[in-house]
């Protein structure tokens, strides 16, 4: 076991080494990792900030709810109360028959009923929702109209799912170039690794013929990866903030244009972690693949 983590130490101190043997072409090689990374990550970052601006601005929607004919005022109340304690409901206002027609009187449309003998509009409740998630909105639109005083209810929802299937596409474009430039990242870090197995080729076919196996050989390539991964993970994060911060005043200007208080949000420790985990992973599998690779060439000859 012993022996074991020695040789994991010696082969990470191996590849730090080789890191820092060519600074010029390690900076540049981490430089291009972190444009590889920074584009998805800052793609993430504007989606998120664009969520946040929008559950901001956008006010949640109400449900109008119709009363059937025969419901009393005071009974109408009582069911407006009681929907209060609803999880899904945030708060209820309920709106007698009278009520609604002077509402139409102050809009100027109270000549619609003035000729009719009664009041032809029924009891309504405004209800708005804890939430403004399109699926629970739904789901409590058809429990409410499925109520026994309940005769009709209205939603107006379709604004929120435009905006939400606009925020999946996002999501979907940024999973997908995610992919594409995670794979060039591995191929890039791919590509290093080729080129420093072809510099150290006589020393490794040295240590195959003293009995080192592919296993041995490979570890202090793979660290190498992971150590180029996680460097240019930091890189493309620097550059998301750096770009975050040189937008944030002329973000700050259109928000007090609308009269909102907004401010770009950069990656937290929440975000940070999983991205250079990720850059870590891709490139120990760019390593992996290109060390496997060579040693099956060189057992050919």
């Amino acid at each position: 076991m012993k022996a074991w983590l020695a040789h994991h130490l010696q082969s990470l101190r191996t590849a730090a080494a080789r890191f820092r043997a060519a600074p010029l072409a390690t900076l540049f090689t981490v430089l291009v990792i972190g444009i590889a990374v920074a584009l998805p990550a800052g793609l993430y970052a504007l989606l998120l900030n664009l969520d946040r601006a929008a559950g901001g601005a956008r006010p949640l929607p109400e449900l109008t709810l119709f009363l059937k004919t025969d419901v009393g005022a005071e009974q109408g109340a009582r069911f407006a109360a009681a929907l209060k304690n609803d999880a899904d409901v945030a708060d209820t206002r309920f709106i007698s028959r009278d009520d609604g027609i002077r509402k139409l009187e102050a809009m100027g449309l109270g000549d619609l009923a003035a000729g009719l003998p009664d009041n032809p509009l029924p009891h309504s409740i405004l209800v708005t929702p804890a939430t403004g998630e399109p699926e629970r909105l739904e789901a409590l639109r058809e429990r409410l109209a499925g109520d026994a005083v309940v005769e009709r209810v209205m939603l107006d929802a379709a604004w929120i799912k435009r905006l939400d299937a606009l925020l999946g596409l996002g999501r979907d474009l940024v999973f997908l170039l995610a992919v594409l430039l995670g794979l060039a990242l591995a191929a890039i870090t791919a590509n290093t690794i080729r080129l420093q197995i072809y510099a150290q080729r006589d020393e490794i076919e040295v240590a195959q013929l003293i009995g080192a196996t592919d296993r041995f050989i490979r570890r202090p390539f793979l660290y190498f990866g992971a150590i180029q991964g996680v460097s240019g993970g930091l890189a493309g994060w620097c550059i998301v903030m750096l770009a975050g911060w040189s937008l944030q005043a002329g973000v700050a200007a259109v928000a007090a244009a609308y009269g909102v208080d907004f401010r770009l949000a950069g990656f937290g420790l929440g975000e940070l972690l999983p991205l250079l985990a990720i850059s870590a992973a891709l490139g120990w599998l760019g390593a992996y693949f290109a060390v496997s690779r060579a040693l099956r060439e060189m057992e050919k000859f």
